[in-house]
């Protein structure tokens, strides 16, 4: 018999109830494994096998239980038993969403191994990061991992690197920052500091290596926590619960004791959307992968402390889409394309004759081939993109001339990030209808 249940989870989803006493363990002699990872517009995703299936997850810091995302037959796939309904709320204004538990399921990272692992699987069709970017994702991990192991996050040479505590040895390391960490719901706060109008103030931020942004902060006028004059309305992000919306602006300076960055991003996020998130009274916001990119990092769970140094991406500039696009990975489409494999003469062509000599006569030139499509699937008000007649829902072909379909998404967003001024040409299908659109990129704070 079904139970049901109510849990409460925040950004991208938040700490799911009870400890479980069984563990990860290492099954090789060094008591050590490295993973590779791919890092996809600022998150980490990694290969987890469960229950024998290999699948894509991303990686979040603090999250308590594996969260399986829009996993069609997930239950004869994964041969999932033992389930229960529950309900999960998250980030967003929406309402909870319907999962199903899961107990007794074996779960391998590498070569880590832990037999009776409880998951969640949440059949929301909204809840699919796959179109958003651009590659498979089938769910998000953190907690498991971080609990039982010390974790070195590599994210310059794009891998993890997970050591049983007992086998671990630090070593010393001049250019370091150690950090103290505080838990709330099985999730990572450091203390950090930020300057907004001139003024210097400590803010408690939770780790949050799930969200792509640099920080979010909670506006708090008493501790003079707010945006300033620049700033512009923008989509933020989808939590569990919806679509989050809210300022995106720059802030003065953010320091992580003597590492220091003048001038990053910062986004304030509406307080309907993160009313989940500041439960925990203490909390000022967070730090997120365009930050946490920028160092090599150890982090241990087991010892309350996280590691950080610097790495190549230290430096890498702050700057924003400018041109109030969101793209997504919209499935495929049909291109036809230049066949150049084929050593047929290109002239005559192939041909099929039937004893009427009726022939029907095909382009061994060209061949019909299926690539990826991708689509608007946010506009911000006010954009240029928006200006020049762009819609949701339309499909871009082109950028400058550029076919979309020979590139990843994280490229053709990229595209959207090049210099105030650069000229952007647009050839997009509109309900089966090709048009052309063009705009420069602009000053966001203009």
């Amino acid at each position: 018999m079904k139970k049901w249940a109510c849990i409460i989870l925040s950004f991208l989803c938040c700490a799911v109830g009870s400890h479980s006493q069984d563990t990860f363990r290492i099954q090789n002699k060094h008591k050590s494994d490295k993973i590779r990872f791919n890092l996809i517009n600022n998150v980490i995703i990694l290969p987890v096998e469960i229950n024998g299936v290999t699948l894509s997850f991303l990686l979040d810091t603090g999250v308590s239980k594996p969260i399986i995302f829009n996993f069609l037959n997930v239950s004869d796939t994964l041969r999932i038993k033992n389930t229960e309904t529950i309900f999960l709320k998250g980030l967003g204004g929406g309402e909870s969403v319907e999962a199903l538990k899961s107990s007794n399921n074996v779960l391998r990272i590498g070569d880590a191994i832990k037999w009776h692992q409880d998951l969640y699987a949440v059949f929301s069709a909204n809840l699919n990061f796959a179109p958003k970017l651009g590659v498979p994702v089938h769910g998000i991990i953190g907690y498991d991992i971080f609990k039982d192991f010390i974790v070195e996050i590599n994210y310059s040479k794009k891998y993890l690197k997970i050591t049983e505590p007992s086998a671990y040895n630090y070593r010393k390391c001049k250019k370091c920052e150690a950090f103290d960490l505080e838990f709330y719901n099985n999730k990572p706060y450091l203390n950090a500091n930020v300057t907004i109008n001139d003024k210097d103030m400590p803010v408690k931020l939770l780790i949050d290596s799930g969200g792509s942004d640099a920080l979010w902060l909670f506006e708090n006028d008493s501790l003079g926590i707010v945006s300033t004059g620049k700033y512009f309305d923008d989509f933020l992000g989808h939590g569990l619960s919806g679509s989050v919306y809210g300022k995106r602006s720059k802030i003065e300076a953010f320091s992580l004791k003597h590492f220091e960055f003048k001038l990053a991003n910062v986004a304030f996020p509406d307080s309907a959307s993160v009313s989940i998130a500041t439960k925990f009274k203490d909390r000022n916001g967070s730090i997120s992968g365009n930050i946490l990119k920028r160092f090599n990092i150890i982090m241990d769970y087991n010892n309350n402390k996280i590691t950080l140094k610097k790495n190549a991406n230290f430096n890498t500039k702050f700057i924003y889409n400018r041109s109030g696009i969101e793209l997504v990975h919209d499935g495929v489409r049909l291109v036809k394309e230049a066949d150049n494999s084929s050593s047929r003469d290109r002239r005559m062509g192939n041909h099929i004759s039937d004893e009427n000599l009726n022939r029907l006569i095909f382009d061994s030139s060209y061949k019909i081939s299926l690539k990826p499509s991708y689509a608007i699937a946010e506009l911000r008000k006010g954009s240029p993109a928006e200006r020049a007649g762009l819609m949701v829902g339309d499909v871009i072909l082109s950028i400058n001339g550029k076919q979309t379909y020979n590139f990843s998404l994280q490229d053709l967003t990229h595209m959207f990030y090049d210099d105030i001024g650069k000229r952007i040409k647009l050839k997009i299908d509109r309900g089966g209808i090709e048009k052309m659109y063009e705009f420069n990129l602009e000053d966001v704070f203009k």
